[in-house]
């Protein structure tokens, strides 16, 4: 196995809260990887410092082999990670067609000089972007929606849309926020074979969920974070028989939510 990302004894506290505590983990080239844990694990908060969110108070994330930058989240997007998030973060006002430009702007050589003057240069790049936008749109299958305000689209849509967009930054890494939240079962099934096409296209997926089943079944390898700590890592039939897992689910107690 190849790796592409590690992260290495990630701490972070909020006042007296460790949210997570010497986390460790190396993700491989071309893996689905699943990131779990129940309520207030610090899942979301191992990907807010992972992409530049937060910054870590220990331990730092290599990616490709450099050191990621801390709390800069453009460096990150530009080093080949893009992410969704947990409450969907699109564009509203604009069009799904919009939505997917803007993110493929961070790769592209326009000026503002060329945008103001319209020169060549620039009025091929913007139909360069638009066509690729509308090629990731009917990737994630919404291209008839390319018109339409986000706003308007349905919740599944929406998600769609939204992994549309972080495509469109060219990710190496794509982590993905509870991409299934407020699916219904044939949203997640169509949701999971999108996520099989992209680890297929060569962009490795790194997953948190609450849908232990869609994780298990999708992931290449699983790790459990347990009160900000990592409790198991390994292929999903072996955590699934972890004492420490199932004792994590099973066991309550578990109020902060970060």
């Amino acid at each position: 196995m190849i790796t592409l990302m590690q992260a290495r004894g990630i701490g972070k506290r909020f006042g007296g809260l460790q949210a997570l505590a010497d986390v460790s983990l190396d993700i491989g080239k071309g893996e689905i990887y699943g990131l779990i844990g129940p309520n207030g694990a610090g899942k979301t908060t191992f990907f807010n410092v992972l992409t530049g969110s937060y910054i870590p108070d220990e331990g730092e994330f290599v990616f490709n082999g450099a050191e990621l930058a801390r709390g800069k989240p453009h460096r990150v997007v530009e080093a080949g990670i893009a992410r969704t998030f947990q409450n969907i973060r699109l564009f509203r006002e604009l069009t799904a067609l919009e939505n997917v430009m803007a993110g493929h702007h961070i790769r592209t050589k326009a000026t503002i000089w060329g945008i103001l003057t319209q020169n060549r240069h620039t009025v091929e790049e913007e139909r360069l972007t638009t066509e690729r936008a509308f090629e990731l749109l009917r990737y994630v299958g919404i291209e008839r929606f390319a018109n339409a305000t986000a706003k308007n689209l349905s919740y599944g849509d929406q998600r769609r849309l939204e992994i549309a967009r972080a495509l469109a930054t060219e990710p190496q890494l794509l982590a993905l926020d509870e991409p299934a939240a407020g699916m219904n079962a044939t949203e997640t099934g169509q949701l999971k074979l999108l996520i099989e096409q992209i680890r297929r296209d060569g962009v490795t997926v790194l997953l948190i969920e609450h849908d232990v089943k869609l994780v298990m079944g999708l992931c290449d390898r699983v790790a459990v974070l347990d009160f900000g700590r990592k409790i198991a890592e390994d292929v999903p039939a072996e955590v699934q028989k972890s004492e420490a897992v199932i004792s994590a689910y099973l066991g309550g107690g578990h109020k902060h939510a970060h």
